[in-house]
């Protein structure tokens, strides 16, 4: 990642010269012996406003500012390694993965084999989250929402970090594999290991490397380890992907740009601070608005097609489609509205719609299909 130093070039009147150095360049290195007035203002503020505005704040401000670490206690420093598993996202991951344990089958898995399968893809999860902490650890000090986390602060130490994420990626991994062994074909075994080792490596290095750091299209792309769930769960019970998980994939990989947009439009000064060229930075809030509505729009068919296909009832279908064209009303409210407050109601009322049309799913999945 890059930060850019423009400095006034004395030889050329109003003209400034911009430089593009790594991150860990700091100013020493330019020479810079003191922070400009501006710059020194911006250190002595305390609080959401101490946020550096400028690159060269930015680079002052990771050099200077002492990391509000609280002591490290072993208790304290394990309670820092859980956090940074992201508990919230590992429930939805869990969450977006049950109803594919049925979906396609005429009833449920056994009890251990289904919890095998939903707590490997949490622990691939877990992994992938502590992955992202361990490589964002710098540019999280410079977000206001980010910064406070366990690796920023000093809490957990890089190498911890690390460490717990090789071995929840390890276990993840070997408990999608474990869960095939009782006279199950192969094909899930391998189906179950692959598909959990594979979103382990799109989300850290398709997404978290390559993408969040250099496209506005980091989040397109990158929703898709997001929304691996349905497809882990069918390639470890079938050793194959289906029409259904993949309908699944489709309703959380559609939902994800619009749930995220919502956050990086009232959060946009956070992504400008460390770098990251979200949509609202890239083209502006109005292109963002309309594309949250088209992919709202998008969802809609996707969201239905299970009753459609008698896979659910249609009394889930008629749900899904007022669930649906609800969630796609909030963005249109958005559009027309254009308010930081009205993205962040759409931001919940993404939450909402995600957690309402996957219980109804899991509702009828329950008075449907019975228990092994």
């Amino acid at each position: 990642m890059y930060l850019s130093y423009r400095v006034p070039d004395a030889s050329v009147p109003r003209m400034l010269l911009e430089f593009r150095l790594p991150m860990k360049v700091y100013l020493p290195t330019l020479g810079a012996t003191q922070p400009t007035a501006a710059v020194a203002a911006g250190l002595l503020r305390t609080g959401p406003s101490a946020v550096p505005t400028s690159p060269v704040q930015r680079e002052t401000f990771s050099v200077n500012r002492a990391p509000n670490a609280p002591e490290r206690t072993p208790w304290r420093v394990v309670r820092g390694l859980l956090a940074t598993t992201r508990p919230s996202v590992v429930g939805l991951v869990f969450f977006t993965g049950l109803p594919a344990l049925a979906i396609d089958d005429v009833a449920w898995p056994t009890l251990a084999r289904g919890s095998a399968i939903i707590l490997g893809i949490a622990l691939c999860a877990a992994a992938s989250s502590v992955f992202n902490a361990w490589l964002e650890r710098d540019s999280d000090k410079f977000m206001e929402r980010t910064r406070n986390r366990p690796l920023p602060t000093g809490l957990v130490l890089p190498r911890e970090a690390l460490a717990f994420a090789i071995a929840l990626s390890l276990a993840g991994v070997a408990l999608l594999g474990w869960q095939a062994t009782d006279g199950v074909a192969q094909a899930a075994r391998v189906g179950g290991m692959i598909a959990g080792a594979a979103t382990i490596l799109f989300y850290v290095v398709v997404y978290t490397i390559w993408l969040k750091p250099r496209t506005p299209l980091n989040i397109v792309i990158g929703g898709a380890a997001g929304a691996a769930p349905p497809v882990i769960v069918d390639a470890a019970l079938h050793g194959h992907v289906g029409l259904m998980s993949i309908t699944l994939f489709a309703i959380v990989f559609l939902w994800t740009p619009p749930h995220f947009w919502a956050i990086s439009l009232f959060r946009k000064a956070d992504y400008q601070n460390a770098g990251f060229p979200m949509l609202p930075i890239t083209h502006g809030n109005e292109a963002t608005y309309a594309r949250m509505v088209l992919y709202a729009l998008a969802i809609v068919p996707f969201a239905t097609l299970p009753a459609l296909t008698r896979h659910l009832s249609l009394g889930y279908g008629l749900f899904a489609m007022a669930a649906s064209l609800w969630f796609l009303w909030s963005c249109v409210t958005l559009l027309r509205g254009k308010t930081d407050a009205l993205a962040r109601k759409t931001f919940f009322a993404s939450l909402l719609y995600l957690h309402a049309v996957f219980t109804a799913m899991i509702v009828d999945l329950m008075m449907h299909r019975p228990l092994a």
